[in-house]
């Protein structure tokens, strides 16, 4: 035996000693006892989950787990695709569903299929080991390893249940159970980030499940289908499984509130620490169901020197309250203030303010970016103020202004800017897009590490007209834009009065 194998069945007979050290069995309960427990249990699939699989079921469940679990039980004839997070257990949960619709009867003829034969077995091993070693089905079920045929990717059991694991294009046929046709057909981590960047080979891929592997089915029989799979692009098979499912159960690692979806095992401090060590473009591809592409629409984000701020004719703050309040980074909303100067055709971003925060925090944004001007230039200060907006303008708003007026001494007033606008992505594609691929959208690059400043730069990366990923940022710099551009136009237009406009205004006329 090669060293590599030998080492490999050492890791197997570990991984069936720790199975079984896991699920003790109480010796002292009768056969009677013993199958009345068994009853209860079978009537009660998640109690049964937690008591045959201790280890597996470490955590308690969170609710969308169990809504899954009685829905594909409930359902003889099903198709379900669970694009739940990285972390959020997709392929455990299947596998206690698939045992349990074994174990009891429900299900004879299990076809496990993935990218590859080699996932597709490695996929299939925890069935395996847990038939083969798991105390408590064993004392529960009888024994399941039958002799002969077990084999890593195909066996039998005891009970008459065939497992086997196959690769996307390798034929299926043959993979009757006796007179039963597969009636369970799992298929798991299908796609790959390669293979979607490749539409024929998604095609294909697609069409040898549609051609070869779900004609498997019996059409007179119930049939269980569950795809296990994020949608890691726009078009993958998990997207059009998901199309056709009769539930495409779709989970976040965090849900729209921005906590945890299953706080049980991911608490904040561990999702934020997780997140914290990947780009904004990989948490979205892993942990929220997002395939946005960078540079999708703004192909390059471009840093550069701003001059002083005393060579600018006027500069513009403009903020993008946004609804709610919170802090961090979990919600969709962020709150934007941004410090806008134009010269020579280029549009400066100098400074930027954009996160999750409270309204006295994003009035403060103001106080900061005044302070930073230190009467260098002239400023204007907006604040988008649509119909809805406006009564929170006035109620919230205006009055922490003049608290802040009053408190710090300061001179800040904000204009609300309550013209009507046209869609939010089109008007950022429209107006700034041409801008950045020209080279005249220029963030400071003196602030490139600044966390405001990153995160502004990945909304633009991010930004596509479906807005999956929130642009409240982009939204405060065409806001902004359109401000400059205006003022502008008022400073250029000559001054005209009427000769009976001036004599009113006269101070001297009697």
């Amino acid at each position: 035996m090669k060293l590599v194998d030998r080492n490999a069945l050492l890791d197997w007979e570990k991984f069936l000693q720790d199975i079984m050290r896991s699920t003790p069995v109480d010796k002292d309960m009768s056969v009677a006892e013993r199958e009345k427990h068994r009853i209860y249990l079978e009537a009660h699939p998640i109690e049964w989950i937690k008591f045959f699989f201790p280890s597996y079921a470490k955590y308690e469940f969170a609710d969308f787990q169990k809504r899954a679990i009685r829905r594909i039980i409930a359902h003889d004839e099903w198709y379900e695709v669970l694009s739940w997070s990285r972390e959020l257990a997709k392929s455990t949960i299947t596998m206690f569903i698939v045992m349990y619709l074994s174990l009891t009867g429900k299900k004879r003829n299990i076809i496990l299929t993935s990218n590859s034969k080699d996932n597709a077995i490695r996929l299939l091993d925890p069935y395996r080991a847990n038939l083969e070693a798991n105390g408590r089905i064993i004392a529960y079920y009888g024994k399941q390893k039958s002799i002969g045929a077990w084999t890593e990717d195909e066996f039998i059991t005891k009970g008459g249940v065939a497992f086997r694991a196959i690769g996307a294009g390798q034929s299926p046929r043959g993979s009757r159970n006796e007179a039963i046709r597969p009636d369970v057909l799992l298929v798991d981590d299908f796609d790959t980030d390669e293979d979607t960047k490749n539409p024929d080979i998604i095609q294909k891929r697609w069409e040898w499940w549609e051609q070869a592997l779900y004609p498997t089915r019996s059409t007179s029989e119930p049939t269980l289908i569950v795809f296990c799979g994020n949608i890691i692009a726009k078009d993958c098979c998990v997207t059009r499984a998901g199309e056709i499912a009769d539930h495409w159960d779709i989970i976040n690692i965090r849900d729209k509130n921005g906590k945890s979806t299953w706080p049980q095992k991911n608490t904040e401090e561990h999702i934020d620490r997780t997140l914290s060590k990947i780009s904004t473009l990989s948490q979205q591809h892993e942990y929220f169901n997002n395939p946005i592409s960078e540079g999708e629409i703004f192909k390059q984000v471009v840093y550069g020197k701003v001059p002083a701020l005393s060579k600018f004719k006027f500069l513009v703050i403009y903020g993008d309250p946004a609804p709610g309040e919170s802090r961090g980074k979990k919600g969709k909303s962020f709150k934007a203030v941004m410090l806008l100067g134009k010269r020579d055709g280029k549009l400066y971003v100098i400074k930027a303010r954009l996160a999750q925060a409270l309204n006295a925090e994003f009035i403060d944004w103001y106080v900061q970016l005044l302070e930073y001007v230190a009467g260098r230039s002239t400023v204007y200060c907006w604040m988008e103020n649509n119909k809805l907006q406006d009564p929170f303008f006035q109620q919230v708003f205006r009055p922490l202004v003049r608290k802040v007026r009053k408190d710090k001494n300061i001179t800040l007033y904000i204009q609300g800017d309550e013209e009507k606008k046209t869609d939010k992505a089109t008007r950022i594609e429209a107006n700034l897009e041409p801008m950045n691929r020209e080279g005249n959208l220029i963030l400071n690059v003196e602030e490139q590490d600044n966390p405001h400043m990153k995160e502004l730069e990945d909304q633009f990366k991010l930004f596509t007209l479906s807005m999956k990923y929130p642009a409240d940022g982009p939204d405060a710099v065409e806001g902004g834009n359109r401000k400059i551009d205006q003022t502008a136009q008022r400073a250029d237009r000559p001054l005209t009065q009427s000769r009976r406009s001036v004599r009113n205004k006269n101070k001297f006329r009697i």
